[in-house]
């Protein structure tokens, strides 16, 4: 099973919360890894245009065509701790 988002929210400036299709939830932030993105991360220091995330193909993606792969973002959220269990496996 290729693992997804099936939920994003943006909460505060630059943190969002993520929840997968494994049944796992966790919220992380992204001011220090947006400020190191080039030209396609720049608008995202915007935290009204950081707001407009959204959902495609269950990738967190952005107006400009920024995104996020969604196994790499649970496997850097699972190393980091900021997981939990929303569902049973």
């Amino acid at each position: 099973m290729l693992l997804k988002a099936k939920k994003v929210e943006a909460i505060g400036a630059y943190r969002l919360r993520v929840w997968f299709t494994d049944g796992s939830v966790g919220e992380r932030d992204f001011e220090e890894e947006l400020s190191r993105g080039g030209p396609m991360a720049q608008p995202l220091l915007d935290p009204a245009f950081f707001a407009q995330v959204f959902l495609d193909c269950g990738a967190p993606t952005w107006p400009n065509g920024y995104d996020m792969a969604p196994w790499a973002l649970h496997k850097d959220m699972e190393q980091e701790g900021l997981l939990r269990r929303t569902e049973p496996v």
